[in-house]
């Protein structure tokens, strides 16, 4: 048993957090200002007049309103020329407008009135024939829009908007680098908690107070494995006891102001056999071939074979077979715990400066263990650089 694991209880750590000094700053008007022009500039280039953003981390990112999807329609217009238009139920536009960070026409429907019509509307009003759509819209609301607008010609905006997403600026890199880093802190002392007997339920617990200790709104997510439960990426019901040399699988995350992190930490408790190290180092291997594999013009598809090569020269797999790596290497962060690109065979993407990724080739062994490793870089213009620094090795899991 390291010193890194075990020893104490979460009383003790959680009195020992504090709410995160030097918090990064909000996002800013000008980078709102920014981005929308990027997003009519690249729906001008699809063909279309106008690019409709439905409630979500879209429009979190394009007008600065956290909504999340409902049965009403909130959504924001924006024309490739002109000023948003935005659609909100009336008794909600209080709450709207206080988190409104781009402004704009708003215009506001009552429960017994057809939202979908007041589109049509506006949509008239700014001369739109081609329509580019969120596609995390709902087929419910884009089935209603089709009927209230029949003449108008619906698009997939999703190029668009992966395009304006997915390279982050130096503002949210450092959203990000803040979750990242406390995430981590909460791994350190989650690890420090565990003792034999200890539930699943009561890491699960800890996690969420200790985000909460940091400043965070809690846990974003939170998988806490044990034992042949690692073994299943994303774990078994039930609940979890821990045990002597057992296999621990920790994978949690948190926002900061709506940026997310998602830290994967794989040790074992007490003292670890063989195996366990071989497949430990394996994955600290495949991890690190990812990373040295990333710099810009390189495809994502080939950060996914760099992880592969190295795992099947350890004799394990080939492709996704087990023993082995089932999933892919990594997925694009942000708003999004998943958003395109992704680190998978097939995804041709190249890399660009400001891309995120997770870092994440877990190793399965069936109905035993797995272990699984997972960091988050940013690509650079030479290379990539970690937001956290990897597991430095499976008798000292954490820096």
């Amino acid at each position: 048993m390291t010193q890194m694991i075990g020893g104490s209880d979460a009383a003790t750590e959680l009195a020992q957090l504090h709410p995160w000094a030097n918090c990064a700053p909000a996002i800013g008007s000008e980078e709102y200002a920014t981005r929308l022009d990027k997003l009519r500039s690249l729906t001008a280039e699809s063909g279309a007049q106008a690019m409709l953003i439905g409630a979500g981390q879209s429009l979190f990112y394009f007008s600065g309103v956290p909504w999340g999807a409902t049965e009403r329609m909130v959504a924001m217009l924006v024309p490739v020329t002109g000023d948003p238009i935005y659609i909100c139920p009336r008794f909600e536009l209080g709450s709207f407008e206080a988190d409104q960070k781009v402004p704009g026409d708003i215009r506001l429907w009552e429960e017994d009135e057809c939202p979908e019509k007041l589109l049509a509307s506006a949509l008239t009003d700014e001369a739109v024939t081609t329509l580019a759509v969120d596609p995390t819209m709902s087929f419910h609301f884009v089935e209603r829009i089709r009927h209230a607008s029949p003449a108008m010609r619906l698009i997939d905006g999703s190029p668009a908007i992966d395009r304006c997403r997915r390279t982050k600026s130096s503002a949210e890199l450092a959203l990000m680098q803040q979750a990242k880093a406390m995430t981590l802190e909460v791994q350190r002392r989650t690890a420090r908690i565990l003792r034999p007997g200890i539930t699943t339920t009561e890491v699960y617990r800890f996690i969420e107070a200790a985000h909460r200790a940091l400043g965070a709104a809690g846990n974003s997510f939170c998988i806490v494995l044990f034992g042949r439960a690692t073994a299943f990426p994303h774990g078994l019901p039930g609940v979890g006891v821990l045990k002597e040399s057992d296999m621990v699988l920790i994978d949690t995350g948190c926002t900061v102001q709506g940026y997310n992190s998602d830290i994967t930490r794989s040790y074992v408790f007490g003292e670890a056999d063989a195996e366990q190290r071989c497949i430990w180092e394996l994955e600290q291997a495949a991890q690190l071939a990812a990373f040295n594999a990333a710099r810009p013009g390189v495809p994502c598809s080939a950060i996914d074979a760099a992880a592969r090569e190295v795992l099947e020269k350890g004799g394990l797999g080939p492709d996704y077979r087990l023993p082995g790596l089932p999933h892919r290497t990594g997925h694009g962060i942000g708003l999004s715990i998943h958003e395109a690109p992704y680190l998978v065979r097939g995804d041709d993407t190249p890399l660009e400066p400001g891309m995120c990724f997770s870092n994440e080739p877990m190793i399965v062994i069936p109905d035993r263990f797995g272990i699984r490793l997972e960091d988050h870089f940013h690509v650079t213009e030479t290379g990539a650089a970690w937001f956290t620094k990897p597991s430095p090795s499976i008798d000292q899991p954490f820096t």
